[in-house]
C-alpha cells in the first residue's frame, strides 16, 4: 500500500475515485426511484461523440463531452415531457445515435487511436492528469451540492411525478436538473469506470443500499458507502492485479451485491423458520385451554411446554421474558 501512496498518479486516481464513488450513487438513486436505470448508459454513448469531437478538433474532451451530454439530457426531457414521443424511443435515439457518431467522428481525428478510444469507454483512471483531475473535482462538488440542495423535491418527484406536478413543483425543469446532474456524472466518472460502465455505479450501489437500509435516508447512505468501496477497492485491486480500473470496479460492486443479497436472504430464512416453530399448535391457545395465562402489558402469553406464546396476527410468537426484562433495564437512563 505504501507503494501505491507513494505514486503521483495513484493519488491522483484514488482521489477520482472517491469523488466517482460519492457522486454516482447519490445522482443514481434517483433514477432507480424513477426506474430510468439505463439512462447513464444513453448518456455515456452521447459522451463518446463529444469525446471525439473533441479529440478531432484538438479540444479538451473532458470540455466536449460535457456539452453534448447535457444538450442531449435537455433534449431528452423536454421531448419526454412534451409527449411527442415515449421516453423508452427517445433514450434509443440518443443511444445509438451517440455511440454511431462517435465511432464515425474519432475515426475521422488523425491523432487517435484504438487505445485512446478504449481509455473512454471502459476507464483508465491512471491516463488521467492533474489537469483532468481538477475538472473531474470540480463537476463532482457541482453534483454533490445540487443533489443536496434539491434532494427534497427529486425525492417527490421520484415518488409521485402525477401528485408533484398537482402540488405545484416545477417538475419539468427538475427532470431536467436531474438529466442534467446524470450528464455530467457521466463525463466525471468516465475516465475511472468508463462511458460504458458508468451507469453501473449509479445502480448497483443503490440496488446494494435496498437491501440493507430501511428507510431512504438510511439506503442513500448505504449507497454511496458501497460506491466509495466499490471505487477506491476496484482501483487499488485494478493496480496490484494490473487489470483495467473501469471493469474491476464494476465487478467489486457486483460482488459487494451478492454478499448483501445472500446475507439478506439467510436472515429472512432465519426469520420465517422462527416463525413457524413459534406457530407450531395443536389447539389455539385460550381462556379454557389448560394452559397458564401470564399478562405481559397490552397482551396475554400463554405458557406451553416451556415457552410463552402470545397471538399475533393469525399466529403466535414465541416471548423471552428474560430477554424482555434485559432490555428494559438497559433502556432505562
Amino acid at each position: 500500500m505504501t507503494e501505491l501512496l507513494s505514486l503521483d498518479f495513484m493519488r491522483q486516481a484514488l482521489l477520482a475515485a472517491v469523488l466517482v464513488g460519492i457522486a454516482a450513487p447519490l445522482v443514481g438513486v434517483f433514477l432507480v426511484q424513477r426506474r430510468l436505470s439505463l439512462i447513464g448508459d444513453g448518456m455515456g454513448h452521447v459522451a463518446l461523440a463529444g469525446v471525439a469531437v473533441g479529440v478531432l478538433t484538438g479540444h479538451a474532451p473532458v470540455l466536449t463531452a460535457l456539452l453534448a451530454a447535457v444538450a442531449a439530457a435537455v433534449a431528452i426531457e423536454l421531448i419526454r415531457g412534451r409527449g411527442r414521443t415515449s421516453g423508452d424511443v427517445a433514450l434509443a435515439v440518443m443511444f445509438y445515435g451517440g455511440i454511431a457518431a462517435g465511432v464515425v467522428i474519432i475515426a475521422k481525428s488523425p491523432s487517435s487511436s484504438p487505445a485512446n478510444l478504449t481509455a473512454y469507454l471502459f476507464g483508465a483512471i491512471t491516463t488521467a492528469d492533474q489537469r483532468d483531475l481538477w475538472v473531474f473535482a470540480g463537476l463532482a462538488v457541482v453534483v454533490l451540492l445540487t443533489t443536496w440542495v434539491l434532494r427534497p423535491w427529486l425525492f417527490a418527484v421520484a415518488n409521485d411525478e402525477e401528485y408533484a406536478r398537482a402540488g405545484g413543483l416545477p417538475v419539468t425543469g427538475l427532470n431536467i436538473a436531474l438529466a442534467v446532474l446524470t450528464a455530467v456524472t457521466v463525463v466525471v466518472s468516465m475516465r475511472v469506470v468508463g462511458l460504458l460502465l458508468i451507469s453501473a455505479l449509479m445502480i448497483i450501489p443503490n440496488a446494494t443500499a435496498q437491501l440493507l437500509g430501511r428507510s431512504f435516508r438510511a439506503s442513500v447512505r448505504w449507497a454511496v458507502l458501497v460506491g466509495v468501496v466499490s471505487s477506491v477497492g476496484g482501483v487499488v485491486a485494478s493496480f496490484y492485479a494490473e487489470t483495467p480500473s473501469g471493469g474491476t470496479i464494476v465487478l467489486l460492486a457486483i460482488a459487494l451485491f451478492v454478499v448483501a443479497a445472500s446475507a439478506s436472504a439467510a436472515i429472512a430464512k432465519a426469520r420465517a423458520h422462527q416463525h413457524r416453530r413459534a406457530e407450531r399448535h395443536d389447539h389455539e391457545h385460550g381462556p379454557d385451554c389448560g394452559h397458564a395465562a401470564i399478562e405481559h402489558h397490552d397482551h396475554v402469553d400463554y405458557v406451553h411446554d416451556g415457552h410463552r406464546h402470545a397471538a399475533h396476527e393469525g399466529h403466535y410468537d414465541e416471548h423471552d421474558p428474560a430477554r424482555h426484562e434485559a432490555r428494559k433495564e438497559n433502556a432505562q437512563p
